[in-house]
């Protein structure tokens, strides 16, 4: 996510509903199907990717989840998202490509908020690499849509790294050259073999769910909180969907 000084805030679902988090939550761990999932040998790697302002910690749950299925999975290193993209980009594909290596096969990418459009980039600029593409509440078509509390928090934080605080996104990062070929590969179209979703919800309060519809990836519509997709339900049935099909297509090639 960027930062533009005068970009209006695109219209949201009421902040209010963020407080679903802790329901989505207790659904997930009351759900004994998801929490029963049995691991599989065959199971595709994962790399995930936290949203703005998160850390790794923030997807915890989901990588637990992920290795009781046999996944071995790798995080970002990030205890912040908030630097530049083209910056966490050039990182992510270093730390990609060493996970690939180690595995012996392409990954898959979950990233969440802004970190859906990081591993969109990635997924662009390393299609042999990766095996799929999960982007959960991200707004790939216009990363300022954003409700009007956010849209303060991301101006707050281009303006320190306009003053030079190190590993913080300044206010050029939006039109400026350092993010340009990061904002091409939000509209570049995904390798024909990759599988990619992109989860919404229209009851989203923190992104305009409008912006998240990805037109190169399958739109998969849940009722979720923003920050609560890493935690819902149906969002772990669509990732189940997802991760075994795509198993089976790389194993078919």
């Amino acid at each position: 996510m960027s930062a533009e000084a005068n970009a209006p805030a695109s219209p949201v679902a009421p902040l209010w509903g963020e407080l679903r988090y802790s329901g989505e939550l207790m659904r997930l761990l009351a759900d004994r199907q998801l929490r029963s999932s049995s691991s599989r040998p065959d199971a595709q790697p994962v790399l995930l990717v936290p949203g703005f302002m998160a850390g790794d910690g923030s997807l915890a749950l989901l990588r637990h989840w992920l290795r009781r299925r046999g996944h071995p999975v790798a995080m970002s290193g990030m205890r912040v998202n908030v630097d530049c993209a083209e910056r966490s980009v050039g990182r992510l594909q270093k730390q990609l490509r060493a996970f690939a290596a180690d595995s012996g096969r392409s990954v898959v990418l979950i990233g969440q908020s802004r970190g859906g459009a990081l591993a969109r980039a990635l997924a662009v600029r390393e299609p042999d690499r990766v095996a799929g593409l999960v982007m959960l509440g991200s707004p790939v078509q216009d990363p300022l849509a954003v409700s009007a509390p956010v849209l303060r928090t991301v101006r707050w934080m281009a303006r320190l790294g306009d003053l030079g605080l190190p590993g913080v996104f300044s206010t050029s990062c939006r039109d400026g050259a350092c993010c340009a070929a990061f904002r091409e590969d939000m509209s570049a179209p995904l390798a024909p073999t990759m599988w990619a979703i992109a989860v919404h919800s229209r009851s989203d309060a923190i992104v305009d769910w409008r912006a998240c519809l990805d037109p190169h990836a399958e739109a998969v519509e849940v009722d979720s909180s923003h920050c609560g997709m890493s935690v819902h339900p149906a969002v772990y049935r669509a990732l189940v969907r997802m991760l075994d099909q795509s198993e089976e297509l790389v194993w078919s090639r």
